[in-house]
This record gives C-alpha cells, sequence and structure tokens, in this order.
C-alpha cells in the first residue's frame, strides 16, 4: 500500500514533527520491519479464514485511520511512531492482492494475473512519487537549507493526505472485486 514511497519522505516529515535524522530513520527502518513481518501471517490468516476480502479490506481501514492520525492528529514521538509501525503491519495485507488475482482467473491465466497485480503495484509508485511531489511543491514557503527546499508540517500534511485518497481508491475496489475464497477459478461453486 504505497509504504515504500511514505517511507522515502518520512526523515523530513520525522524533523517537522520534531525527531533527529537517526530517530526518523529507525522510525523507517521499523516500519518496514513491520511491514515484512506482517505480510508473513496475512496469507496464513486469510487461508484460515478461507476469504481474502475482509482481510484486505480490513487492513485497508487500518491503513487508514492510522494515516489519519498520523496526518491530523498531534501527537506525541512515541505515539507517532507506533502509528507509523502499525501503518507498516496493516498496510502489509496487500501482499494478498497477487494470490487474490491469481485465484480470480481460470488457472491458465494465473501467471498473467499475478503479472498484471504486480504491474499495479509498480504503477501505483510511479504515479504517488511525483503527486506527492507536487503537492509539497505546491505548499512549499521558500525555506532552503543548502540549496535543498524545505517543507513545513502542512506540506507533508498535504502529501501524506494523499495516501489516505488512495487507500480509499484501493477499498472501494476491493470491495467491487468477488471473493475467490482462497481457491482458483473454476475448482469452487463461482
Amino acid at each position: 500500500m504505497r509504504l515504500r514511497y511514505a517511507v522515502a519522505r518520512l526523515p523530513a516529515f520525522a524533523a517537522v514533527r520534531g525527531f533527529s535524522a537517526t530517530q526518523a530513520a529507525a522510525t523507517g527502518s521499523a516500519m518496514l520491519v513491520a511491514f515484512a513481518a506482517a505480510s508473513i501471517a496475512y496469507g496464513p490468516l486469510s487461508e484460515r479464514l478461507g476469504r481474502r476480502k475482509p482481510v484486505m479490506l480490513t487492513g485497508l481501514a487500518a491503513t487508514m485511520a492510522l494515516w489519519a492520525l498520523v496526518v491530523f492528529v498531534p501527537m506525541s514521538p512515541a505515539a507517532l511512531v507506533a502509528a507509523l509501525i502499525g501503518v507498516g503491519i496493516s498496510s502489509a495485507s496487500f501482499i494478498l492482492t497477487f494470490a487474490f488475482a491469481k485465484e480470480s482467473v481460470p488457472a491458465h491465466l494465473g501467471g498473467t494475473a499475478s503479472g498484471v497485480a504486480n504491474m499495479g503495484v509498480m504503477l501505483g509508485g510511479m504515479a504517488m512519487q511525483p503527486l506527492i511531489g507536487v503537492i509539497l511543491d505546491g505548499h512549499w514557503e521558500g525555506a532552503l537549507a543548502d540549496g535543498v527546499r524545505i517543507y513545513g508540517e502542512n506540506a507533508y500534511r498535504g502529501g501524506f493526505a494523499l495516501m489516505l485518497a488512495w487507500s480509499a481508491l484501493a477499498m472501494v475496489l476491493v470491495a467491487a472485486t468477488k471473493e475467490s475464497y482462497c481457491h482458483p477459478l473454476g475448482s469452487r461453486a463461482d
């Protein structure tokens, strides 16, 4: 769910919130470790439930709620770190996209479906990077440090708010799909 695009901007955002560069980097690393660990758990969880959509939608809802906290609610550094690690955990539910895509088409198209799903993940990144940059630049107040633009908290708030919109779009799209029940198309009663 576009975690890597947020982590890339986290150090400067965290500095605005009072973090040192080391603390910001450690927070970004913690988010990625949480993401990786949670990714391993989502497959078995959805298999146990026999459904992919509720797990993906719950992950999206949690991601949106946590991003809303990060973006709009002033909080202590410890609470911010906890919320960002929560974003890492909840956003890892996206990993089910690949199994869900493969199970949603006839078996002979499974590889193609997985490739298209992966292409969607990559296209999201291609769109999000410059869009967040445009939002940051639109809120830039003219501050520079060694020739590098320095953005205020409102700029980051606007850029990270785009994560909420992206997650909302993902939620609508996932909700519009047909549940795979963790079985390939054709091996279930469709």
